[in-house]
């Protein structure tokens, strides 16, 4: 796993930390939760979406990744 280095204000870090202290959750992993909720993925797990949804909807590869754009955007937006 990679490590990552960030500056956040102290108010900011303090509570970070006690969200996830409330959470029973390292700070590291509330972060990653927070990624997978805005739609932050690999590449491979887009393309794992996006074979997925063809396989299930019997769209064309271009169909699917319209698809899957669309629904990215939904989740970064908070849709």
């Amino acid at each position: 796993m990679s490590r990552l280095t960030i500056t956040l204000s102290e108010a900011r870090y303090r509570a970070l930390k006690e969200a996830a202290a409330q959470r029973n959750k390292t700070i590291g992993q509330l972060i990653d939760e927070s990624l997978e909720f805005y739609g932050i993925k690999s590449r491979d797990d887009a393309r794992d979406l996006v074979r997925r949804a063809r396989a299930r909807s019997r769209l064309s590869g271009e169909q699917a990744l319209a698809v899957a754009q669309k629904q990215v955007r939904a989740v970064r937006r908070g849709s």
